[in-house]
C-alpha cells in the first residue's frame, strides 16, 4: 500500500470526516487517480474477500446486488408485471499471477464454484428457489468471463458430496462443482466474454474450458 493511500485509509478510520475531506482536497487530480487505482487493485485482488468480484459479477449479469451476508447475492424481477424474482449466487474466482510459475500446485480457471458449510437442508431449500448460478473468472482482478446457468444443473453433483443425514451443528466444509459438471447443459448463457484477455491468459485456464470459451460464438 503506497503512503498516500495508507494515510487516507488511516484518516478514514481515525479522524472526523471533515479532516478526511480536507486531506482529499489537498491531493492533486493525478494523485487521487493513482490512489483510487491502488485501492481498487488491492480490493479486487483481496484473497480474504471476494466482495468486489461478487458485485462486478452480479451487476454485469443484470441483477440487483445484495450486499448483506443473508440471502442470495442478487435478484431481478422475472417480468415487468409481477412474477417471482429470480435470485442468483455468484461464484467468482481470481488467479493472481505473481509467483504463479513457482507454485507447485497451479490453480486454473475452470468455471468452478462452491458452497461453504453446506448441508442437505440448504440444498433442498436452494432447489426450490428460482435460483441461477453465476460462475466468473478473473486474472489479477481483470474479468475474463461470466457464465450463467440454473442451480438445478449441478444439483446431483452437490448432492453426492453431502451426507443424507447429519448431526446437528455439522456441515460439509465445501460442496463444489466445475465446468465438467454442467458442460452438457445446452443453454449455458455467456453473460460476459473477453476473448482477447482469455487468449493472453491461456496458461491460467483448464484446457477443455479454455477451448469452450475461445470457440464460443
Amino acid at each position: 500500500m503506497n503512503q498516500d493511500l495508507a494515510q487516507i485509509v488511516t484518516y478514514y478510520a481515525t479522524r472526523p470526516h471533515k479532516e478526511l475531506s480536507e486531506l482529499l482536497l489537498s491531493k492533486s487530480k493525478d494523485n487521487l487517480i493513482s490512489i483510487l487505482t491502488d485501492l481498487l487493485t488491492a480490493y479486487i485482488n483481496d484473497k480474504n474477500s471476494s466482495s468486489l468480484r461478487e458485485f462486478v459479477t452480479v451487476s454485469i449479469a443484470g441483477y440487483q446486488h445484495n450486499p448483506s451476508k443473508l440471502g442470495y447475492n442478487g435478484f431481478k424481477q422475472k417480468s415487468a408485471i409481477g412474477g417471482k424474482p429470480i435470485s442468483c449466487e455468484a461464484k467468482p474466482k481470481n488467479i493472481q499471477t505473481e509467483g504463479y510459475d513457482q507454485k507447485k500446485t497451479k490453480p486454473k480457471l475452470n468455471g468452478e464454484g462452491g458452497f461453504n458449510d453446506y448441508t442437505i437442508e440448504r440444498l433442498k431449500k436452494d432447489t426450490k428457489e428460482n435460483l441461477n448460478l453465476l460462475s466468473s473468472g478473473f486474472v489479477d482482478g481483470e474479468l475474463q468471463y461470466i457464465l450463467e446457468f440454473p442451480f438445478k444443473v449441478v444439483y446431483e453433483r452437490l448432492k453426492k458430496q453431502l451426507p443424507q443425514k447429519r448431526t446437528i451443528g455439522t456441515y460439509t466444509r465445501m460442496a463444489s462443482f466445475n465446468f465438467s459438471h454442467y458442460r452438457d447443459y445446452p443453454k449455458i448463457k455467456i453473460v460476459y466474454l473477453n476473448k482477447q484477455t482469455i487468449g493472453k491468459n491461456q496458461k491460467y485456464f483448464n484446457k477443455i474450458f479454455y477451448r469452450f470459451l475461445i470457440e464460443h460464438e
